[in-house]
This record gives structure tokens, sequence and C-alpha cells, in this order.
């Protein structure tokens, strides 16, 4: 997607110019774990035009590679950020109907040729929600992924601007027999599957306990292998604090604690969570080593303006192991 910010904390009435950036769920995903060094291929479609080629260059920069990116179509995607400030919530306007990627189907790739050897493939609940043809395209891939052996992770990703709760779980829980690594936060799970956890995250109150009844039902209901949830406490747009568990069945772990503050810019915050989380499993690491390395990298992420999360794995990794002062490195 094409991601026009307003400039610093200024409003869309003040504003006659935008930052140009490119973006997007899957894309940041992708971005992170090729800068992990992990090899990334991006599965779109994009207009046969300029702007879609800025788009695919924008990820050639890091070294995903873009051979499955179709070409067709009217438009890239956009969409308008406003970034807030303390008390003033950061605002979004979406412009993505008629976009290729909401009109691309399954002809547009061959999907078993695409999972052929591959290990891991990751979507998430925005793709499905821009149109019906992007949900069936979400299913044939999710069917050939399945067939080639590929470990499936979705981050449920609910977005009220795009659909309603009703279409997202008629869409999202038939998805789910697919996927082994289901990511989201107590939005995510109520609006997409209709669970919701014991908690009040509108007055900063997001105890774990309170989610391990629904992560019992949903690893029951589904037969996820991990089910994973970020713990965000918003005080307000500037100030937040971050954490994350994960169930595998047996036991939760519970991360490490970050204060956000300040945030200088949330967006792509759970991209980078879920690539983060990604890199861990698929990299054999321990099942709390893959959960500290999401929530240390993602913490980062909230410092960096853009979608993408732009940190190398030493960078985490220090972070990681405590050192969060932020004192100049000479």
């Amino acid at each position: 997607m094409l991601r026009l910010s307003t400039p610093g904390n200024s409003r869309f009435v003040q504003s006659d110019s935008f930052v140009v950036n490119y973006g997007g769920g899957e894309a940041n995903v992708a971005v992170s774990l090729q800068n992990y060094g992990n090899e990334t291929y991006f599965i779109s479609k994009v207009p046969a035009n300029e702007i879609g080629q800025a788009a695919i260059n924008s990820l050639r920069r890091f070294g995903v590679h873009t051979d499955y990116v179709a070409h067709g179509g009217e438009r890239l995607g956009i969409y308008y950020l406003e970034t807030g400030c303390s008390v003033r919530p950061s605002k979004v306007i979406y412009d993505r109907a008629h976009s290729s990627i909401s009109e691309a189907t399954s002809a547009d790739f061959d999907f078993d040729a695409i999972f052929r050897g591959a290990d891991w493939f990751h979507w998430s609940g925005i793709t499905p929600a821009l149109s019906d043809t992007s949900a069936e395209c979400i299913r044939q891939a999710c069917i050939a992924a399945k067939k080639a052996g590929v470990t499936i992770s979705c981050d449920l990703n609910f977005r009220h601007k795009l659909w309603t709760p009703e279409k997202a779980q008629s869409v999202m829980r038939p998805l789910m027999r697919y996927v082994d690594v289901c990511i989201g936060n107590e939005e995510d799970a109520e609006m997409c599957l209709g669970y919701r956890p014991d908690a009040d995250v509108d007055n900063g109150k997001t105890d774990a306990d309170g989610y391990k009844a629904i992560f019992r039902k949903m690893k029951e209901e589904f037969g996820f292998k991990y089910v994973v949830s970020t713990l965000r406490e918003s005080y307000n747009a500037s100030i937040n604090g971050w954490k994350a568990m994960i169930y595998d069945g047996n036991e939760f772990f519970l991360s490490r604690h970050y204060e956000l503050n300040p945030i200088v810019d949330r967006v792509g915050g759970g991209d980078s969570f879920s690539a983060g989380l990604i890199h861990g499993l698929a990299s054999g690491k321990s099942v709390d080593w893959a959960l500290e390395f999401a929530v240390a990298a993602s913490a980062l992420k909230h410092t960096i303006p853009g979608d993408f999360n732009v940190v190398s794995v030493s960078e985490v990794e220090n972070l990681m192991t405590g050192n969060g002062n932020g004192r100049v490195e000479r």
C-alpha cells in the first residue's frame, strides 16, 4: 500500500503535503524477517504502472523477493495517516476500493509453485476484509500451503473501517482450520472469532489471567499449535505499556513488560511483533525466547517512523538482555 502521512503530528486539515511511505501488514512482516536473515517472498498484486513499481522497489530495497507479485488492476491501495499525540488519537482514512489486490483472484498466482520448498506462510485478516474475492484467494493459498506442509500463521488484524464483526466471523472462522499460529489482541479475538477476554483494555488493565480461558477454548476449537496475544496498555497516544503472552497447549508464557514513551509511530507495531515471533519459532528457538524477541522487536518499532521495522537481530537481542537506556553508541 501507499501510505500518505501528515508531517509530524499535524492534522489533516492543517497539512498541504504528505510524507510518502509504502507498507501494509504482510509487507511489513516480510521486511522484518528479511532484516533478520530469512529469505522472504511477498505475494500480492500491484498495478502495472510507476506507483506499483515504486511499491515493489520499497520491498526490494530490503532484499524481499518480489517474484510472485502479479501486475494488473486499476490502482494501488492508499491509506492516509494522521499521527496523534498525548490525548489525541491517531486517525487512518482508507482509500482501497478497486485496488489491484482487492480484485486479485487465485488465477493470478501459481500457489503450488509458490509454496514448493517454503517453510512458512503468513497472512493477516486485513486481506480477506478487502473483498470476497480476496477472501477466496486467501482460502486457496491456505489449501495449497497445507498441501505443501507449510506452517501457516495469521494475524487476525480486525479493522472496523473494512468490515463488520458479523462479516469478519463468517469469513475468518472457517479459515482458522488451516492456521497453526494464531496472533491477535483482545479486539481481534472478539471481532474475528467471537472470543472476549476478561480484560478492561480501555482502562489499561490487561491481566494475563483474563486471557487464559479464551486461549484454551480457541486452541480446543480450532486446533492451533500456538495462540498468541499482544497485551497493549493504551494510556494515551504517546504512552503505552507493551507485553505479550503465548500458549502452546501446555504452558502460558508471559513476556517482559515495556513502557513505550514516547511513541514515534505505532503503525506496524503488531506486524513487527508477528515477524519477531515467526523468526524465533522458525529458527527453532524456545517458545519463551521467540516471545521475548517478538516483544522487544515491536517495542523498537514504536520508535521508528514508517511502516517497516528496520532493526537487526543484534539490536533486538540487545534490548532483550535489558539494555534499553538509550545511551549513544560510540
